[in-house]
């Protein structure tokens, strides 16, 4: 291995600066009709200015154009495709976990085909195939999931053997493998050419482009972009596009009212060589090993390989900065076990010659998705980056869907998962971004089974009870930057080998998380939701209730101390937020949202709240430690606590009062518990947090509480057949396809905001249903879990995906939640969705390519909801009619 290493380093050490590279990146500067020979002057205003030549700049552009928008100016600091864009791999692969980024690669790979037609610009476009490798049988398993997603969107895959892998590409070794994915559309492109056919297409179309133009910082005036500086002058504008890529973060810092961009970039290794004696063929297929943790794809006859190692080495932490990226230091040490694992793979490249050791930059995100949208505090600034290694995949696709949102005020498709707004003020860190993306990149080969967490950036919010929950075996998940209880280890349990069990089957929390449910349907059980959203809003007239009656579909006008579950809608009637409403008094009310609504909640609020300084609403997330009590014994401890009756006779169902509870003042306690159980939620000042936990636990123990965990949350909603915000509903879904009508009040008196879009479903019907699928012959012990996005199939034929799953212990079955398509036959347009279409079907779950039967209900089971406290009022669960 060291004579290997000596004859590359010696074959490195004159081609570091090959001129077939440097001829390369000339001839794709050559094919540009828009690059300027003498810089004319900047307009003095513009609609549009985009930051950034690279991929995505460029696509923006030319989504924009096409969409009727020429009044656009693109800047780039340096040359188009100079940046990340020009070292890029130019693969294009759709075989992608997350339906969104899955989408997005799937129009990209459209667009290219037919790029260099429409411009005339080549392109380098060849469909070459791809083939993922599987080592293990896990591995096997997540490649059977995407490839069941792939192909109900229509896009060609198959699972093949390692024979076939070796008839589709003889060079490599399938010793170690199990199986592999193929999928024969995937395809190569020189990045550098495609982002200049869109830049040539997009100048043809009207847009300005202005090349070695540096942006210092965006204008930004009531909360609104007013204009760019630059560093040959002002540009007036009135959208502001930062696709900076590496150096987005900076930019976004660089105004008066920062707008934060939470990426950070690493250095990204791959190896070119010469041709082989035989050359390779241009059509051989890109290989992914992602337990080698490398890729592999032709390159002029001979290959191009890279990787994501297990020890990346982030750099720029501190912010340096230059014009166009040039090729790194290279550091053979550091690639060296990427090489091994490409000589394992392809033995007979052990003789080959090495061309050059590419190191170039590339940015990654905390979440390993991309990063798009507005702004939440400045109207008008919008941004793409952060493309974690997969610029080249997304640019088409991500690039139409910004710019969809901007002209049309909402993209075509749920891109929440990518929404700049996922995020907060607290993931802009310097030092949490660094040691996040040294996770971050590993992770893009590591096996991602189901509900797996990050490691680094931990213990960043934390309830007051985090130290006393954590002494007594809770095992934390993340959301939001906030840290939630999953479950309790039950003292005398395995900890280490609970923290590390990782499989798509039955795991290993099964039966503690099964006792915790238990104990919520017989006793009572405590569970910490601190880290749920709360805002209050309060005015000195009358304007919070008629500003909230616009904005939320049910009716908010109700007696002082009573409890509102209501959605959030857009225009189109989609949920933007799905929450409880208490009305504290007259003119004050308090909101209770899902964890990662903080942002996305605030931004909306604010941007459609009148711009009133006698309306006030205020973030009180951090204010209130929130304690769920779930369970028929919960009504006995809160009565004892508070020497006052909790019985339904005083204390309704959804209903809001103050209370004292031990020697605490001024608690809130709602009951409801997002469960549908029996129970409370307890609004505790901060301060007297541990207080009330202690005296709610020693007054629990005769009446045998224990504390419980977000996984038994899971599973008491999921066979109540309650949907949750951001995992089933979205801004494309309306309370009229999931069953919530009695959410909505159509008459109380005033317009609100969707009612259009609901009166029109409600006269014509919906075009998906949400639906509870419980599985019939599947083996808890033995098959494959359902965990979310599994294609659902009627009478044989696809309908739609699964949003959530959970194993319930009542039913002892697994219950998947999902939404229910009519596709017409012959031309797969969508029909209207019926009840009787929805029950006269014959359903089956598919799980990594195996289907599950499965009984379609669109209703709970009646049998599931304990004991009513009053019949006429049902929390939550208003579609009950069993």
């Amino acid at each position: 291995a060291a004579g290997m290493f000596l004859r590359l380093l010696s074959d490195i050490q004159w081609r570091a600066a090959h001129p077939k590279w440097r001829r390369m990146t000339s001839s794709q500067r050559s094919t540009s009709t828009t690059a300027e020979p003498h810089p004319v002057s900047l307009p003095a205003q513009a609609q549009v200015v985009i930051c950034g030549g690279g991929i995505m700049g460029t696509s923006v552009a030319y989504h924009l154009s096409k969409m009727g928008w020429k009044d656009v100016v693109l800047l780039e600091q340096g040359r188009l495709a100079a940046g990340t864009t020009r070292f890029c791999a130019g693969i294009v692969s759709t075989a992608r976990p997350v339906s969104i980024d899955l989408k997005m690669a799937h129009y990209s790979n459209k667009l290219y085909l037919q790029l260099e037609q429409e411009t005339g610009v080549p392109t380098g476009y060849m469909k070459t195939g791809s083939i993922s490798l599987a080592q293990t049988q896990d591995r096997l398993i997540s490649l059977k999931r995407i490839a069941s997603s792939l192909n109900v969107m229509g896009i060609p895959c198959e699972i093949i053997s390692p024979k076939k892998v070796v008839q589709l590409h003889p060079l490599i070794n399938i010793h170690d493998l199990v199986g592999a994915m193929y999928v024969p559309e995937d395809a190569l492109v020189s990045s550098a050419n495609v982002s200049l056919a869109l830049a040539t297409a997009a100048s043809r179309n009207g847009v300005q482009i202005h090349e070695r133009t540096s942006v210092s910082h965006v204008t930004v005036q009531k909360g609104r972009v007013t204009g760019v500086e630059t560093d040959r002058g002002r540009i007036q504008c009135e959208y502001f596009v930062n696709c900076a890529g590496q150096w987005a973060y900076e930019l976004g810092h660089s105004g008066e009212e920062p707008v934060h961009i939470p990426l950070h970039a690493c250095e990204h290794f791959y190896l070119l060589t010469h041709p082989l004696e035989k050359p390779l063929s241009s059509s051989l297929p890109t290989v992914f090993d992602p337990d080698g943790r490398i890729y592999i794809r032709n390159w002029q006859g001979g290959i191009l390989s890279g990787g994501f190692e297990k020890n990346p080495k982030p750099l720029f932490t501190e912010g340096r900065n230059q014009l166009e990226i040039q090729n790194l230091q290279e550091d053979w040490d550091h690639f060296g076990p990427l090489l091994s694992a490409l000589l394992r793979r392809m033995p007979g490249l052990e003789t080959l010659q090495i061309m050059q050791l590419v190191n170039c930059p590339e940015s990654f995100t905390p979440d390993m998705r991309c990063i798009m949208g507005e702004s939440p505090t400045a109207r008008g600034y919008f941004v793409l980056a952060g493309m974690n290694s997969a610029g080249i995949s997304y640019g088409g696709g991500a690039g139409k869907y910004l710019a969809e949102w901007m002209v049309n005020g909402y993209p075509s498709e749920n891109v929440w998962p990518l929404d700049l707004k996922r995020f907060g003020t607290l993931q802009s860190s310097r030092t949490f971004l660094r040691h996040r993306v040294m996770e971050v990149m590993p992770l893009m080969c590591d096996l991602k089974v189901p509900r797996w967490d990050f490691q680094t950036g931990r213990q960043l919010r934390t309830s007051p009870l985090y130290d006393r929950l954590d002494a007594q075996g809770a095992r934390w998940m993340e959301k939001h930057g906030f840290e939630r209880v999953k479950y309790f280890v039950p003292p005398g349990k395995d900890l280490l080998d609970l923290d590390h069990s990782k499989t798509f089957y039955k795991p290993d929390w099964f039966d503690i998380v099964g006792s915790e449910v238990k104990c919520c349907k017989e006793a009572v059980c405590v569970i910490d939701m601190s880290s749920f959203t709360k805002f209050e809003i309060s005015s000195t007239g009358d304007q919070a209730l008629e500003s909230l009656q616009y904005l939320f579909s049910n009716d908010l006008d109700v007696p002082v101390g009573h409890v509102v579950h209501t959605g959030m809608l857009n225009e189109k009637g989609g949920y933007e937020n799905d929450c409880s409403i208490a009305r504290l008094s007259k003119r004050s009310f308090f909101m209770i949202s899902p964890t990662d609504q903080q942002v996305h909640c605030w931004a909306w609020l604010k941007k459609r709240l009148p711009d009133d300084s006698n309306l006030i609403m205020e973030d009180v997330t951090w204010k209130y430690t929130a304690l769920n009590l779930i369970g028929p014994r919960a009504v006995d401890v809160l009565s004892e606590l508070s020497y006052a009756p909790m019985t339904a006779e005083h204390f309704p169902s959804l209903f809001c009062k103050e209370m004292s509870v031990g020697y605490a003042n001024g608690i809130r306690v709602m009951s409801i518990t997002h469960t549908g159980e029996p129970g409370f939620v307890l609004y505790i000042p901060i301060e007297y947090a541990l207080h009330v936990y202690n005296e709610v636990m020693n007054m629990g123990q005769k009446y045998g509480i224990r504390n419980a965990g977000y996984y038994a949350l899971r599973s008491l909603r999921i066979e109540k057949f309650f949907a949750f915000w951001g995992q089933d509903l979205d801004a494309f879904t309306t309370p009229m396809e999931c069953g919530r009508e009695f959410q909505v009040k159509l008459e109380k008196g005033m317009q609100f905001l969707g009612q259009e879009a609901l009166l029109e479903q409600k006269q014509n019907g919906v075009y998906k249903r949400f639906t509870m699928f419980i599985l019939e012959d599947h083996d808890t012990d033995m098959d494959l879990w359902p965990w979310w996005g599994e294609p659902i199939f009627r009478n044989g034929r696809y309908v739609g995906k699964t949003t959530s799953s959970a194993y319930s212990y009542t039913l002892e079955r697994h219950v998947c939640l999902g939404f229910v398509h009519h596709f017409d036959e012959k031309t797969g347009e969508e029909l209207v969705v019926t009840t009787d279409f929805i029950n006269q079907g014959e359903y089956e779950i598919d799980i990594a390519g195996q289907r599950f039967q499965a009984k379609a209900k669109l209703y709970p089971f009646s049998s599931l909801f304990t004991q009513r406290r009053r019949k006429d009022e049902v929390e939550l669960s208003g579609y009950q009619r069993e």
